[in-house]
């Protein structure tokens, strides 16, 4: 009888009980070969071999990972010298959403777009709303077995324009976001990247190419917090909006306002001061509320009151798009045109009514309203 690889074992087996999509669903920590450290796995692109470890240089936590250890984000590994992505192929979420739901407000509004996302984080956050994805390992959750090919065709199939890498932290599965979004460009499909913005500077100028739009989680104006309440640091998720500027994608900001945390009203003007005198005053800024959850249950939810008063110090400050989020409140979402004040484009929860806009100028008075509308 002719030998046959583990390898080809495995993927006989497979095809015997219906093909590898009877993998859906399971939790896949079981599988191994004997070249990579799981099936699901893909060499890293960025990163240095040193006497220590293995350097990774995707994010600047820039984990220095012994053999058999994982990264602060849990999903690399090194595996004989050599550091693997194990979130590649592997979501634990895929669903079809709104694009205005990442948000996305001035970029394709009222389109569905075919969300993605992988468990693992390279930040902490206290307050996270996703916390059961972005701070497990993904050999830990319940996953699909999607590869890039796949996802493309499934988000044609849904007739979505857009793939967004979303819910978790898409620069810790930056391999399988560049794979992927590589094909959607090819296929015609746009890429949205939802994001805490902590990404070292070469991996951003490899991946930014790609990439349509980017909402990037701005946490606060202040490394203090940003250390106490994420684990990370304030500079690389600016200089990563700067980046993305320069390299035309459209960016749309998200400030989470958490009441003792981040609802300083001084903070906030400075944040917003640095904004408008570094090129963002006609980027969309979504003040967000904050609901108790993970280990921040102890506190109250953002006061509507608290979110009106971000948005006039914004407005005072020169930016133009100013959004409320997470709350019912009249017109927090709306479009409005910065030079007649006349509505652009209405929302009603995920809704999109464009109702102001003939070919990106407002149809009143002519102004051009930045974003991607067709």
């Amino acid at each position: 009888m002719k030998k046959i690889s583990r390898r080809e074992f495995l993927r006989r087996s497979l095809m015997a009980v219906g093909g590898l999509i009877a993998l859906k669903h399971l939790n896949l920590s079981a599988f191994a070969l004997d070249d990579k450290p799981w099936r699901w796995s893909r060499e890293a692109m960025f990163y240095t071999p040193t006497p220590r470890g293995v350097r990774c240089r995707l994010c600047p936590n820039e984990c220095t990972i012994r053999p058999g250890e994982t990264s602060q984000c849990r999903n690399r590994v090194n595996y004989n010298g050599k550091l693997f992505s194990i979130a590649y192929g592997n979501p634990c979420a895929v669903h079809v959403d709104p694009v205005d739901k990442k948000p996305f407000y001035h970029f394709l509004p009222g389109t569905a777009t075919f969300s993605i996302a992988t468990a693992g984080c390279n930040f902490g956050c206290l307050n996270c709303q996703n916390w059961e994805i972005s701070q497990a390992n993904p050999r830990d959750t319940r996953n699909a077995e999607l590869f890039p090919q796949q996802v493309v065709n499934q988000a044609l199939q849904s007739g979505s324009r857009t793939i967004a890498y979303t819910y978790s932290e898409p620069i810790t599965f930056y391999e399988y976001v560049y794979d992927t979004a590589t094909i959607a460009r090819q296929k015609g499909v746009g890429n949205l990247l939802v994001s805490n913005g902590y990404i070292n500077e070469e991996p951003l100028r490899t991946l930014a190419p790609l990439i349509d739009a980017a909402n990037i989680d701005l946490k606060s104006f202040s490394n203090d917090i940003y250390l106490k309440l994420n684990a990370g640091t304030l500079e690389p998720v600016l200089n990563t909006l700067r980046i993305l500027r320069q390299m035309n994608v459209w960016v749309e900001i998200t400030n989470l306002v958490i009441p003792t945390w981040t609802d300083d009203f001084a903070m906030i003007r400075k944040m917003c001061q640095w904004l408008a005198s570094n090129g963002f005053a006609d980027v969309p800024l979504h003040f967000s509320r904050f609901f108790p959850l993970y280990k921040l249950t102890q506190l109250p939810q953002t006061p509507t009151a608290t979110l009106i008063k971000a948005r006039d110090i914004a407005h005072t400050c020169g930016l133009k798009y100013v959004y409320i989020g997470n709350v019912a409140l009249a017109g927090a979402s709306d479009t409005l045109c910065p030079s007649c004040g006349k509505l652009l484009v209405e929302r009603k929860g995920y809704n999109s009514n464009i109702i102001g806009l003939n070919n990106g100028k407002c149809k009143y008075c002519g102004t051009a309203i930045p974003g991607r509308w067709s």
